[in-house]
């Protein structure tokens, strides 16, 4: 076993683990011994069932051209590892054929196992990443490969729907007038150009609205407003602009989110052109994303329920597919959103328009963008301050409109928060004074029972209504996080190391034991993470909702550095990806209500390397948040 570590140790990429996960992976290598020279492999019709390394002797890989000639022939010794890109990218059909010459000796790495390396391990996969895109630079190379058949049937082209920017594709140009043209020029300006949207310039050329077919239809014909009026009039807004180097998955929740048909696409501080939402929904081809639109087409509660329902399926497409759980948590967190904003404005409906600006705003994990399938209730008002006579009408119209909402997402599957965290309960629906008010006690009376109660609501998030009002709030929370509290961060840093990582004095995993089974709660061995991540966005007043996105902008602020944002962002999203796999395998095949537990006995051997790594990383990070915020060690 010692020589096949050796080996691996030598062979790239597999050089770039672990000690401890290349132990685990040479348990697995099975040997194989060819006595003659073998067509080992034949492009695009052998499935491998596993990645090859030589031990001794060679491999030549080459292509067959159409009258079977051997082309682009390359030799291979140890160390080297063939399969990887035939896996990833060729729907585990061969890339190249292979004869093993007489007396070659290989081991072998089933193939789920190296997918799990994938997954787990960035470096590692971006590493096929990149000699698939260096290989494709030889025109004989791409001459040979195939294009894969399906968005299935390819890992790599799963994780490029997901990677590719917007710069990678057409987007089209603006047309414009100016402010104050009139409806009917602008109209057939639209017309001349044979575009149904039409932006509109104020005088120093800044885009302020636009206009496309539907405002004329609704703002104009079915107002009959006169069309000698002027077109900012009736003009559309707010606009919404994107970066030129945003993913198109981003560009895509971006429109769900503000419910804008068109992005203006942003290049070196200039709006360069714009994306439809139909555009960007054909570019998704077989996307779950396309499944957000039909819930917005949904009416009833029980339509909703049914789109909820679906969800699980979704997730176990995306990580079947290999798609990063940190978009897969935001397609999670956009579908949901989705669902709460239809039930908003059902219940408004019902129950009249509400007596004063408001914000429904979500915490929690929902807060953070963060949600899996086991989901509750995570949310809160905040209304505008009335004069004293309108006040109890006012509250009372908000909290009768928190319990339609939340009786209505527990109907659909969003049940009600057993802490009470919900809008519904009257400590959570207050007015924008009261929430200041809130806040400042439990940043200035810091006991134990407050620090749970500011991170909670430090995860808040702008669902609906009106956000200059939790523009407010953070305005306000950024005053009063500027002022010295040191007693403040000490219990927000002791909050933060309430979860440990689940690890045994020997450093192996600590389990619970239920109904009989050895069990890892992988929601309490993720906390620490959203914690220490939390205190540091706290102290350097980042208000960033995100995990991802605060150790992001943390470590653009040199507070972590790119090792560190590295550890930790594989860490949190490699436990989310098994939280969520199990969450989904719970609901589909098991056919039990979604939990945080993961039994021991399902997991692989790399997995639970993989996982005391991490746990052994995030130990790490809470000895660093004793003696930066608690002055102590032992916490």
């Amino acid at each position: 076993m010692e020589n096949m570590i050796e080996l691996l140790k030598r062979t790239q990429p597999f050089n770039l683990l672990p000690m401890s996960v290349l132990t685990e992976v040479a348990k697995s290598l099975t040997t194989k011994t060819f006595t003659k020279d073998t067509l080992a492999y034949r492009q695009e019709i052998t499935e491998l069932q596993g990645v090859d390394f030589i031990v001794k002797g060679e491999y030549e890989t080459f292509f067959f051209d159409s009258v079977q000639n051997r082309r682009l022939l390359e030799t291979h010794n140890s160390p080297y590892c063939f399969g990887g890109l035939s896996i990833l990218l060729n729907r585990t059909k061969a890339l190249k054929s292979v004869m093993a010459k007489k007396g070659t000796v290989i081991c072998s790495l089933p193939r789920k196992e190296f997918l799990e390396l994938c997954q787990s391990h960035n470096e590692f996969f971006q590493y096929y990443t990149t000699d698939f895109g260096q290989r494709m630079l030889n025109d004989e190379f791409s001459h040979f490969v195939k294009t894969p058949a399906s968005f299935e049937e390819s890992y790599i082209a799963a994780e490029q729907l997901y990677s590719r920017r917007i710069d990678g594709i057409i987007y089209k140009d603006i047309v414009s007038c100016l402010i104050g043209t009139p409806i009917y020029e602008a109209a057939k300006h639209m017309a001349d150009n044979r575009v149904s949207c039409l932006f509109i310039r104020d005088e120093q050329e800044n885009i302020i609205g636009y206009a496309t077919d539907i405002t004329l239809r609704d703002n104009v014909i079915a107002k009959q407003v006169d069309t000698n009026q002027t077109i900012d009039s009736v003009m559309d807004n707010p606009i919404v602009s994107i970066s030129h180097q945003a993913y198109l998955y981003e560009a895509v929740l971006m429109m769900f989110r503000t419910k804008t048909r068109y992005l203006l696409v942003e290049k070196h501080g200039k709006y360069v052109g714009f994306l439809s939402r139909n555009r960007l929904l054909s570019e998704q081809g077989q996307s779950p994303l396309v499944f957000i639109q039909s819930v917005k087409l949904a009416e009833t509660t029980q339509e909703l329920g049914q789109k909820w329902n679906y969800v699980p399926e979704i997730i176990n497409q995306l990580l079947g597919r290999g798609i990063n759980a940190e978009i897969t948590n935001q397609v999670i967190t956009t579908i949901a959103d989705a669902i709460a904003i239809k039930v908003i404005e059902k219940v408004i409906r019902e129950i009249g328009e509400p007596p004063a600006k408001f914000v429904f705003m979500v915490t929690g994990s929902e807060g953070r963008k963060e949600q899996t399938l086991k989901t509750d209730q995570d949310n809160a008002i905040i209304y505008e301050d009335k004069a004293n006579e309108h006040r109890e009408m006012v509250r009372a119209y908000f909290l009768d409109f928190a319990n339609k909402v939340s009786d209505q997402l527990n109907e659909i599957g969003f049940v009600y928060c057993k802490g009470g965290y919900m809008a519904s309960n009257p400590d959570w629906t207050h007015s924008l004074s009261h929430w200041k008010r809130n806040y400042k006690n439990w940043i200035d009376e810091t006991v134990p029972e407050n620090a749970i109660k500011f991170s909670t609501f430090f995860d808040c998030r702008f669902l609906y209504g009106d956000r200059t009002i939790i523009h407010q709030l953070k305005e306000f929370l950024e005053e009063e996080l500027q002022k010295p509290n040191d007693r403040f961060f000490t219990f927000i840093g002791r909050n933060a190391l309430q979860y440990e990582p689940p690890l045994t004095f020997f450093k192996n995993i600590k389990t619970e034991k239920i109904d009989r089974s050895e069990v890892l709660n992988i929601k309490n061995a993720m906390t620490p993470i959203v914690d220490l991540v939390r205190v540091y966005a706290l102290k350097n007043r980042i208000y960033e909702e995100n995990t991802g996105e605060r150790l992001a902008k943390l470590t653009k602020l040199g507070v972590f550095s790119k090792k560190q944002y590295e550890e930790l962002y594989q860490s949190y999203y490699y436990l989310m990806a098994l939280r969520l796999e199990n969450q989904a395998n719970q609901i589909l095949i098991e056919k039990i209500e979604p939990n945080n537990y993961i039994r021991i006995d399902k997991l692989t051997k790399i997995e639970k390397v993989t996982l005391i790594e991490i746990f052994k990383t995030i130990n790490n990070f809470q000895v660093g948040i004793k003696m930066r915020f608690t002055n102590n060690l032992l916490g």
